[in-house]
């Protein structure tokens, strides 16, 4: 893998996990001080780890500026990776089926961002 892919990469893992980090703290806060509850929260957590993965695919496309399908798909399974790994090693606990395919819809959605980042690239130099 070239350094530019790589440092594209890392540009998409930090966007995701700074809007995760964001968005987590919005989300606590609203749950803190609103009268939200924590089924609707559960599907606005599923929507905003799709748009972040989304964004970050995105970010990592136009920084790679080739082969976005493989950028944004190391992207998604890079932070699902991580994921796993807090989950397993910190709760010793497995995912679950749900949490499998949320996972999956995570690095689809970065997969497609990713090609979308490219093709935003391609668009801009010609």
């Amino acid at each position: 893998m070239k350094s530019n892919q790589f440092t594209a990469l890392l540009y998409g893992w930090i966007v995701v996990f700074s809007l995760v980090l964001i968005t987590s703290i919005v989300l606590a806060l609203l749950l803190r001080f609103t009268s939200l509850n924590e089924p609707t929260l559960s599907w606005i957590t599923l929507v905003i780890g799709l748009l972040s993965l989304f964004i970050g695919g995105l970010v990592a496309g136009l920084k790679g500026q080739s082969k976005g399908w493989i950028i944004g798909g190391i992207t998604g399974i890079g932070f699902t990776l991580f994921v796993f790994l807090v989950q397993y090693l910190g709760y010793k606990q497995s995912f679950s089926l749900e949490q499998s395919l949320h996972h999956l819809g995570y690095i689809i959605a970065a997969l497609v961002g990713g090609v979308l980042g490219v093709n935003f690239v391609a668009v801009d130099k010609r």
